[in-house]
């Protein structure tokens, strides 16, 4: 817990640090408005002072005529003050979203595995679309609140340094209630995360199986548990609002007894005055001087207000930086220095006693496997599902790193590699292809966009994809949804064989690619597979029995073991 503490706190650091640069024009412009405003607060002072004592100072236009210009100039700077602080936001949240996106990225599948997809986008979209108020407001507020009310202290200990002394003493006691409260936010903010994150991951398991639902005839009882879910959350949600709400009372409360100190000082002092008899003139000038340091009292406050109103941006930041730890760290270092491999004869892939877990608990997805696949040759994974081929083939492709052993390409080992490098090499298609919203030459030239027209008609050919090409409205040029809406599911996976021949990687992984097929439509994809091999190092992870076409060796899962191996296949 101290070490998640330790972890929340530097984060939480590293962000303020980076993003106090864009901030600091907003402190500048906030220290001059606070100066303008008791400039401001001097002219109303002045102004009430020649109503309420009758001839005790000649009416004069520059109060009034200074008040506006005062007002004019303060406005001009709040307007600039709010632009650069939603700039620095914007900013924040960009370089933010941009290093989770990162993150996720090189995470790939096996953080996937690890935590649902909804909580990755509650983390990417809402959690950080949250912390626009960090950058924007609390990043400002957490020098403003000390330096402002400084500024304010100092002018009004000029006018009365005893009033300037009850402002300060009342000042000094808002942090200690900032600092209770606060505590009670940043857990009340965590907590609404984490009711926010279990809605939103409830929500799209239900909406991804809303057919079984219906045919299960389950929907009120999912429907009351969604509305729990939805009720959890706004409870939560409004104790954090409660929590605010008290932050600001205290401020209020400190704010309310500086006015009375003062007033009854200042009162005291009058009525001190007027039974002495003073001249108007002086009266006059008292009784400015008294309504300045009353009027100047909710400015010097202020800045501790927007600290409070900011207050909940930065127990947003502490929510963040306890969901950001799902997140990977930075890829691992090369330790050999090396960044390339030669490809120039193909690509050879071994494993030496590799072993990997995806939660202690549970045991070892692959443990102390070892094989090695010449160049140009083919390896064929079998074994019942939960064997451990979709680990090892995300092992070869990278998303996760061994817990022991190591894996070669060409004898260079795989962690050394750089990522563009094991790119470069390597074409994968799994069980069902990735398509996205757009055209069919989009998807396939996805591979290579730098691509020919000649490349990629041969790609399209050499995949058996010209037929169902040729009947399609535009040809390649059809416009398909997310995901190959309307293409069946041999159509998208010879979209996805296209994309390897387009490709032309020494390197090709295969994970279960017929695993949805209809027996008819498997073998012909396993035909198109069979030409995409042809002088190919490739890996293919199976349990179906049309891969007896495939010529090489053959090895055997069961619970992550290797039961059989270097058994040769024809």
């Amino acid at each position: 817990m101290n070490d998640d503490k330790t972890v929340m706190k530097a984060w939480t650091r590293a962000q303020s640090r980076l993003g106090r640069r864009q901030a600091m024009p907003v402190v500048l412009l906030g220290l001059a408005i606070s100066a303008v405003a008791v400039g401001q607060v001097w002219c109303i002072a002045t102004v009430l002072a020649c109503v309420l004592v009758p001839g005790g100072m000649p009416v004069v236009a520059w109060p009034l005529a200074g008040l506006v210009g005062l007002a004019v100039a303060r406005a001009g700077l709040q307007a600039a003050s709010d632009t650069l602080a939603a700039r620095a936001g914007m900013k924040g949240r960009a370089r933010l979203r941009s290093g989770v996106i990162e993150a996720i990225m090189r995470g790939g599948p096996g953080l996937l595995r690890q935590h649902h997809t909804g909580e990755l986008t509650a983390l990417a979209v809402d959690r950080i679309e949250a912390l626009d108020g960090f950058f924007a407001r609390w990043l400002p507020a957490s020098v403003l609140w000390m330096a402002a009310p400084l500024v304010i202290g100092v002018l009004a200990a000029f006018v009365q340094p005893g009033s300037a002394l009850v402002m300060a003493v009342c000042g000094i006691a808002v942090p200690f209630g900032q600092a209770l409260f606060g505590i009670g936010a940043a857990v009340a903010s965590r907590n609404q995360f984490l009711a926010m994150t279990r809605l939103q991951a409830r929500f799209l398991d239900r909406v991804r199986g809303i057919a079984t639902i219906v045919l299960s005839g389950r929907t009120e009882d999912e429907t009351r548990r969604l509305a729990a879910s939805a009720e959890e959350l706004r409870l939560r949600t409004m104790k954090v609002l409660r929590v605010a709400f008290l932050s600001s009372a205290s401020i209020d409360c400190a704010m309310v007894v500086a006015l009375v100190l003062i007033a009854l000082r200042n009162g005291a002092h009058l009525m001190d005055l007027h039974e002495q008899g003073v001249p108007a003139a002086i009266m006059a000038g008292q009784v400015a001087r008294g309504l300045f340091v009353v009027l100047v009292v909710p400015e010097f406050f202020a800045p501790f207000r927007s600290l409070a109103l900011a207050y909940q941006d930065r127990a947003h930041a502490s929510g963040a930086a306890s969901a950001m730890r799902i997140l990977p760290g930075e890829a691992p270092a090369r330790v050999g220095g090396q960044a390339v491999c030669d490809m120039t004869g193909g690509v050879a892939v071994a494993f030496e006693h590799v072993s990997f877990a995806w939660d202690a608990a549970r045991g070892m997805a692959v443990d102390d496997v070892s094989f090695s696949v010449p160049a140009g040759q083919t390896l064929l994974l079998c074994g019942a599902s939960g064997s451990g081929k979709s680990t090892i083939i995300e092992l070869l492709l990278g998303f996760i790193q061994p817990a022991s052993g190591r894996i070669t390409f060409n004898g260079v080992d795989m962690t050394t590699l750089a990522p563009e490098a094991l790119v470069a090499m390597t074409s994968w298609i799994g069980q069902k292809p990735v398509l996205f919203a757009g055209t069919l030459r989009e998807n396939i030239l996805f591979a290579r966009p730098d691509a020919t027209q000649a490349q990629l008609d041969a790609a399209v050919a050499a995949a058996a994809a010209g037929d169902f090409v040729a009947s399609l409205p535009n040809g390649l040029d059809t416009f398909i949804g997310e995901g190959g809406f309307g293409l069946s599911g041999g159509q998208a996976q010879r979209v996805a064989i296209a994309r390897a021949f387009l490709k032309d990687a020494p390197l090709v992984v295969l994970d279960e690619p017929t695993a949805h097929l209809d027996p008819d439509t498997e073998a012909d994809v396993f035909e198109s597979l069979r030409r995409l091999a042809a002088r190919r190092t490739v890996i293919l992870a199976t349990h179906s029995s049309a891969v007896a076409g495939f010529d090489g060796q053959r090895i055997d899962l069961a619970q992550g073991h290797v039961v059989t191996s270097g058994e040769t296949v024809s």
